[in-house]
């Protein structure tokens, strides 16, 4: 696992796997508070770090989980309110439409950019790759294992698929909205805080402070599971594993409460520049959970072949190939979650084929699980 990474002056930050998701909220809640109450913008990150700090450290797991469902419930509601109501002020659904054609037509194009180019298969390749992400996010997928039963999977499941359908939807029309009520007044990084430029034109005091709520706790949310995951893997996976296998409960949460003060240090690093993109920290951050996790998922659901070994060589090969190809061949405009994706499942492939077969035991685990799965 790549633990840590070069960060030279006048240089993106590179694919760093376990706090990059982090640092791009800690960047979030620092161009929250700048925005809405004009604080310095490093003030607004230790501010943001504290929070999010506070709450894992302390309360763990059941924390995490409680806060998330709540802020989860804010989210979903100010994510609907703003753009609708940004479309009635631009005079209804139809009106607005018809400004924001009239403004730029190609916004309408699936197979154009924002200035009419057609879009390359690359660039078509690329878009659609964001979709493999989401088999390797450990935040994500960390939620369904905490489940008390298989029964509740589909439930989960629809739950799911209906907060990503909504959300995405509706923050893609955020954007659009905002092009017609704002114009070209936002530009660069500031572009990114329309969201919140759209609040405070619309809402009085006390409806605008609840949206405010709900977009630190959407930065508060997938922060603190980023946290949480990192400080599990170290404390148990790293430390519990391979230098302390009889360690006590006591220490195995002192060292997951020092890994959250580690990681959330080291993702105020990479926060400290106020002219990093919010969605460039993300999109690096998330190739590299999905190209090192993703197969691995997927080759252990489906394909009972998949051993330890392959295991270990689909994650490093994947996030090595994410790493590698983010910092040499970005110039293809490939994005890198594509060829690590590939590569991580291939090396699953030839090195559990290389290895020895899993014993019974395991394949009948596998086999009682699957057909539990198929019976739901």
């Amino acid at each position: 696992f790549f633990l840590a990474d070069i960060y030279a002056a006048g240089t993106k930050p590179r694919f760093i796997l376990f706090y990059n998701i982090t640092a791009s909220g800690f960047v979030a809640g620092g161009r929250l508070f700048n925005t809405v109450f004009g604080l310095p913008y490093f003030e607004s990150l230790l501010i943001t770090a504290g929070i999010v700090v506070f709450y894992t450290f302390t309360g763990g797991y059941v924390a995490v989980c409680r806060t998330d469902f709540f802020q989860g419930c804010l989210m979903f509601f100010a994510i609907i309110i703003v753009p609708v109501t940004g479309i009635f002020k631009a005079g209804g659904p139809v009106t607005a439409f018809e400004k924001l054609y009239n403004m730029n037509a190609n916004y309408f194009s699936f197979f154009t950019d924002a200035t009419g180019v057609t879009l390359s298969a690359t660039a078509i390749i690329s878009l659609l790759a964001w979709g493999l992400g989401y088999f390797g996010q450990p935040h994500i997928l960390v939620r369904f294992m905490g489940i008390s039963s298989a029964k509740e999977i589909p439930q989960a499941t629809r739950i799911a698929m209906v907060w990503v359908i909504f959300s995405l939807f509706f923050a893609v029309t955020v954007g659009l909205v905002g092009r017609v009520l704002l114009g070209d007044t936002l530009t660069g990084v500031n572009a990114e805080t329309v969201f919140m430029v759209l609040n405070n034109e619309f809402f009085v005091s006390f409806l605008a402070g609840i949206i405010i709520s709900a977009i630190l706790g959407a930065i508060m949310s997938t922060s603190s599971s980023q946290l949480l995951v990192t400080a599990s893997a170290i404390s148990t996976d790293f430390y519990q594993a391979l230098l302390r296998k009889n360690a006590g409960e006591k220490e195995l949460v002192f060292v997951s409460r020092l890994s959250v003060i580690l990681v959330a240090c080291c993702s105020l690093a990479l926060a400290s520049n106020p002219n990093n993109y919010i969605l460039e920290l993300v999109a690096y951050a998330w190739a590299g959970f999905g190209a090192s996790f993703g197969p691995l998922v997927l080759f252990s659901l489906f394909w009972r072949r998949t051993t330890i070994k392959g295991a270990i060589a689909g994650v490093f090969f994947g996030g090595t190939t994410v790493l590698v190809w983010k910092e040499f061949f970005a110039y293809t405009g490939i994005y890198e979650i594509v060829p690590g994706f590939i590569i991580s499942a291939l090396a699953i492939y030839i090195f559990s084929l290389l290895d020895q077969e899993p014993s019974a035991p395991i394949v009948k685990d596998f086999n009682a699980a699957e057909a539990h799965i198929k019976n739901l």
